[in-house]
Formats: C-alpha cells, sequence, structure tokens
C-alpha cells in the first residue's frame, strides 16, 4: 500500500512539473471603474503589458488579452509574459481598455507600472476612467 502510495505521489508530482517547464511568468488582475454603471453585452476589454523604455518610439507589447467582456467590474485578467524577454533597465506598464461596438468608453489614464521581478502585488488593480 504504501509503494502505491508513494507511486501516486510521485506520479502527481511528475505531471505538475510537466505542465510548468514553459518559462513563462504571468501577471493576474483586475480592472475597475468607479462609475456605478453596467456595461452593456457588447463591450470589449483589452489589457496590454507593454516595455515603455523609448520614449520617442512606440511601446513594445510584450502579452495583450482582448476579448469580450463577461460579467460586470472588476474584470479579471492574466498576462503571461517570458522572463528572458525582460531586459534591465527597461520600464514596463500595464494599460486596459474597454470599448462599446469599437467606440472607446474607458481607458487607462495613470501609468501602472511594473517591475516583472516577482515583487508586483498580484491582483493588480488597473483603474479605467470614462472618455465620455
Amino acid at each position: 500500500m504504501k509503494k502505491l502510495l508513494t507511486l501516486a505521489a510521485a506520479t502527481l508530482l511528475s505531471a505538475c512539473q510537466s505542465t510548468s517547464p514553459s518559462g513563462k511568468a504571468s501577471l493576474d488582475g483586475e480592472v475597475f471603474y468607479l462609475q456605478r454603471i453596467a456595461l452593456p453585452p457588447s463591450a470589449t476589454l483589452s489589457v496590454s503589458l507593454q516595455d515603455v523604455s523609448l520614449a520617442d518610439a512606440p511601446a513594445v507589447v510584450l502579452d495583450q488579452q482582448k476579448g469580450p467582456v463577461k460579467g460586470q467590474v472588476p474584470l479579471p485578467f492574466r498576462l503571461s509574459y517570458d522572463p528572458a524577454q525582460v531586459k534591465p533597465g527597461h520600464r514596463y506598464s500595464v494599460s486596459a481598455r474597454i470599448e462599446v461596438n469599437g467606440e472607446l468608453m474607458f481607458i487607462t489614464t495613470e501609468n501602472h507600472a511594473v517591475q516583472l521581478d516577482g515583487s508586483d502585488p498580484q491582483p493588480l488593480r488597473i483603474r479605467v476612467d470614462a472618455v465620455r
């Protein structure tokens, strides 16, 4: 019986290890706004992790999550990135936007800097502000 338990535990541990050698890290968070309004069913959420180090060049997107909104705020998200892409001395930021029928409704108006060194609070809380 002990051998069977040991074998089952070893199998379970090896299965856990084989699913995570992708080398990817992730940032989990939620997008919210302060207005007391519900989002229509056609709303879409877009959240991106960007390298914003170069002032005179477009930001480099490391990962983006985009899709229909499911439910109401806070809206969860997960951004995955390769830690090997993180460069010392670079600045990274998370931004979000909510659109309805292709029209911008909410967007981040503040810089949400992240370190990508394991010290970032999770879940991240990203506030978006109304554009109307």
